[in-house]
């Protein structure tokens, strides 16, 4: 029987139960007969990989690439992966750059097979750190099956020390977090902005976002998102708001309810 995460509750309590037992779970997930299966699979095999067209047509290894970047709902569409892998991310053109998800250019990156460098496959420790990253992807994906705030909050604690390490502007590190789908969603709820919000000129989302960060969170540097207690205070907020709005959203759905119930029948 496969093991699957112990979620026992929403909000901060089962967020603190996750965070607790964390390194547990994750082990005793990529325990797993199929993540073993998979993951060997692929320590086994991409060594011999040199191009996107030879990753493509091995679906096997393509569950685990995808995967490790939350792509997999892609495996499907073998001949767009493709082209995102063999553009490369050099270039300002490149398809995995033009997308607005940049997991792409992430996952393009890593595999390097449109690069100057060309393929990074055949080193078993490249290896390895895709495997690790398909593992935690899993575990999130699984976690994501039971509560979905869940797996965002994952989602965030595991990207926002990467997007605080980024050299550059609070502007840029911001179009980072707009172009993460997962990441954007725990922003937006935290900061209390309208699911319409995204329909916004760009120039107006990085300017809101950075105005409501300072205000409601004190950041107004991004590099603070490097500091595990911003990271802890961006997280539990996000989880505070959701579950404002998930008590609202049921209480709304039983007034209705009363209301149809006690409404005389026409007949």
């Amino acid at each position: 029987m496969s093991y699957q995460p112990i979620v026992p509750t929403g909000g901060l309590i089962g967020w603190g139960y996750l965070s607790r037992t964390l390194e547990t779970q994750t082990g005793n997930f990529a325990k797993n007969p199929e993540i073993v299966r998979d993951t060997e699979y692929f320590t086994q095999n991409i060594n011999s990989v040199r191009s996107a067209e030879g990753l493509v047509s091995d679906r096997r290894l393509m569950r685990v690439a995808l995967g490790a970047f939350g792509l997999q709902s892609d495996i499907d569409s073998r001949a767009f992966i493709q082209k995102v892998l063999e553009g490369g991310t050099e270039e300002p053109t490149a398809l995995a750059n033009r997308l607005s998800d940049d997991r792409y250019a992430e996952f393009a990156r890593a595999f390097g097979f449109g690069n100057p460098g060309g393929a990074r496959t055949a080193s078993p420790t490249w290896a390895q750190s895709i495997v690790s990253k398909f593992q935690r992807q899993q575990f999130e994906v699984a976690v994501g099956n039971q509560d979905e705030s869940m797996r965002l909050a994952m989602d965030a604690q595991r990207t926002m020390p990467e997007i605080g390490a980024l050299s550059g502007t609070d502007e840029t590190k911001w179009f980072k977090i707009m172009a993460s789908p997962p990441l954007r969603q725990v922003f937006e709820t935290a900061l209390g902005l309208p699911a319409a919000f995204g329909q916004a000129d760009l120039d107006i989302q990085v300017t809101e976002f950075a105005d409501r960060a300072q205000r409601q969170l004190g950041i107004d540097d991004l590099s603070k998102l490097s500091d595990p207690e911003v990271q802890d205070a961006v997280i539990r907020r996000f989880l505070l708001r959701d579950q404002v709005a998930s008590f609202s959203q049921q209480s709304s759905g039983a007034i209705a309810l009363t209301l149809l119930q006690s409404m005389p029948r026409l007949y």
